[in-house]
């Protein structure tokens, strides 16, 4: 009964869709990070590893994103409540992102001084989104012609910062900076934010740096907001090995994500930190299909007939801590 349901829909809904939607003019390209006329750019979080003198060998390599802020702000003082957390914990995790901001500060020298476009960005997790953003803004100065980044890992609101309190970070981004950032996000999250766009209207109209590790993206980029990409994340641990690896940038580990921009360098960077949104979309009829794969867990049989999800992909978290319910690549 639940597969006989789950066909009358799709036949339902998709030719709905396909009518509607606009014709693809962009992110058809397979391999694009093959074609030596492409922007490469190279992200990392604090524990990669990098020999920059190798790095900066390869010319290809147009801009580095670093990770700046986590969450809200670590104490000091280690006083007062800790969410249940111990003082020695607390202590360590200070010493942990006390370190990682000069890290950052050095990282950032030897990025400009060589000649790449600089930026940074924020995992956004649960919190308030006000001070997880003046946060960002403190650890990473941002300069005028550096780009910022909301680093969205999900759509669930008990790991991941909610998706309504993103746009209030973007909002806040905005009103001190003049600015909006960049959204960093996977394939299922920028799809449920394309779907419901009418409801996020902030986040929908992010320029999306999009990852996914696929030989391409045809058919699957949710082309209903975004007419295109400006990055996307096609190399990671995840589909990075000793044996094969879709980019080797040299002095890096396979842990380096590796991003391809579809322009080149010097077109890059002429919009690498303008911080405008995107034109604005005519409003869709709601997507229903989409609605009953991403609707959280523990609902009826019928709202349960949910594909498997992409695994968390992200730049900000070391692999070894990342819970993934499939290989996407």
């Amino acid at each position: 009964m639940k597969r006989s349901w789950r066909n009358l829909l799709l036949r339902l809904v998709v030719p709905a869709l396909v009518v509607g939607a606009p014709t693809p003019a962009a992110a058809t390209d397979i391999l694009p990070w093959k074609n030596p006329n492409n922007a490469l750019v190279v992200d990392a979080y604090e524990l990669n590893r990098i020999d920059w003198d190798s790095l900066l060998s390869d010319k290809r390599i147009s801009a580095f994103i670093s990770k700046a802020s986590d969450g809200l702000p670590e104490s000091f003082s280690c006083t007062g409540d800790h969410a249940g957390d111990t003082v020695a914990h607390c202590k360590t995790m200070w010493r942990k992102y006390a370190v990682s901001r000069e890290l950052f500060q050095t990282r950032r020298l030897v990025a400009r001084g060589a000649g790449l476009l600089w930026g940074s960005y924020h995992l956004a997790r649960p919190g308030n989104p006000v001070d997880q953003a003046n946060h960002f803004l403190d650890y990473a100065d941002p300069k005028d012609d550096e780009m910022m980044v909301l680093d969205l890992e999900g759509i669930d609101p008990q790991q991941f910062m909610s998706l309504e309190d993103a746009q209030i970070f973007a909002g806040h981004i905005r009103a001190r900076t003049g600015r909006y950032p960049v959204l960093y996000t996977n394939h299922n999250t920028a799809r449920y934010i394309a779907a419901y766009r009418n409801d996020y209207p902030v986040l929908a109209r992010l320029p999306i740096w999009y990852a996914r590790y696929k030989p391409d993206v045809k058919g699957v980029f949710p082309m209903g907001n975004w007419d295109n990409y400006l990055m996307w994340q096609f190399s990671s641990g995840t589909n990075c090995s000793k044996r094969r690896c879709p980019y080797r940038v040299p002095g890096t580990l396979t842990d380096i994500d590796v991003n391809v921009a579809p322009m080149s360098r010097a077109a890059l960077a002429k919009i690498w930190a303008r911080g405008n949104l995107l034109p604005a979309r005519e409003p869709d009829p709601p997507l229903i299909l989409a609605k009953i794969e991403m609707e959280p867990r523990g609902k009826s049989a019928m709202d349960t007939a949910a594909i498997a999800p992409d695994p968390i992909v992200t730049s900000s978290i070391p692999q070894s801590e990342v819970a993934r319910t499939r290989r996407d690549f």
